[in-house]
């Protein structure tokens, strides 16, 4: 019997009640089937949900046939009815996260038609391998549109186009998928073959901040992240930036110049510093400086 994916009918869906079907054990673990869940499993660079059953804590979440397997830590016996609970707070950071990463990945392709090849979502950030090079300068550009999506807060929209509709659409999709596609659209900016979940319109992911960029199998893997964690990346930025231009008695905006010119400086000093040690091993008569005096 195959699981009903609540989490596919409503995405903030936190609680929800169940029967187990099927429990094993394995390694001190357990693993166990139910009729329908909320947690989702993971897949498609996206990871599993966590939470509890009746109380204990579900590590992981995997599907297998059809099948959704979550990983517990007691025994919970078949046809038991028990009540589950995500942790919302982790589920919501993926649902922002995987937004804004669809926003980013639409941008590029309709700007360059580069296309997504591999999305990880971690626990601090996302990756994404896009098949061309994109340079710093045109990420800032594509972050200032992604930005502009949410700002202007569109409708984020689920569809199960029958095989006939799917032949008249455009969409990405990383691999050919067999049986009912599921379709993940923002209207002109996104639409692609996806199993996660998502926010229900654009302007709930807030803030999307591109981090960084760097060569990767030909294309370029770059670093983003979306939502709470990405006002938290600015927040901590913006503390250090503070506390530097204070050291250095300018104002934050000038910080990053002021470093520059720091970094100069020691350079100089460092020369200056060189050619004084080379004047004094001279000046007493070439006698071997002392060890070390060249650092």
């Amino acid at each position: 019997m195959n699981t009903v994916k609540l989490y596919e009918q409503d995405p903030y869906l936190g609680e929800f009640e169940a029967e187990v079907l099927r429990s094993i054990s394995e390694n001190g673990l357990y693993r166990v089937t139910l009729n329908q869940t909320a947690f989702f499993p993971e897949g498609g660079g996206q990871p599993s949900d966590v939470g509890t059953l009746d109380g204990t804590l579900v590590t992981d979440v995997q599907e297998i046939d059809g099948e959704i397997w979550h990983t517990v830590l007691k025994v919970l016996e078949p046809g038991k009815k028990v009540i589950g609970k995500l942790n919302f707070e982790k589920r919501f950071f993926n649902m922002q996260n995987h937004c804004g990463e669809h926003i980013v990945s639409g941008i590029v392709y309709q700007m360059y038609g580069f296309r997504n090849v591999g999305f990880h979502m971690g626990s601090d950030a996302v990756t994404v391998d896009f098949d061309g090079i994109l340079t710093e300068e045109q990420l800032y550009e594509i972050e200032q549109k992604a930005n502009q999506v949410v700002l202007d807060n569109l409708p984020v929209t689920v569809s199960y186009p029958s095989a006939e509709e799917l032949e008249t659409l455009v969409y990405r999709s990383k691999k050919e998928i067999a049986g009912q596609v599921r379709l993940v659209s923002i209207e002109g900016v996104d639409c692609c073959a996806c199993c996660g979940t998502h926010v229900a319109s654009t302007g709930e992911i807030r803030l999307i901040k591109i981090l960084g960029v760097q060569k990767y199998k030909g294309g370029v893997r770059v670093s983003m992240v979306s939502g709470e964690r990405a006002y938290m990346d600015y927040c901590v930025k913006h503390a250090n930036t503070a506390a530097i231009a204070r050291l250095l008695s300018v104002k934050p905006d000038e910080a990053g110049d002021a470093v520059i010119r720091l970094k100069e400086k020691n350079i100089e000093l460092k020369k200056e510093i060189k050619q004084l040690k080379k004047q004094i091993y001279e000046l007493e008569g070439g006698h071997a400086a002392p060890k070390g005096s060249e650092k």
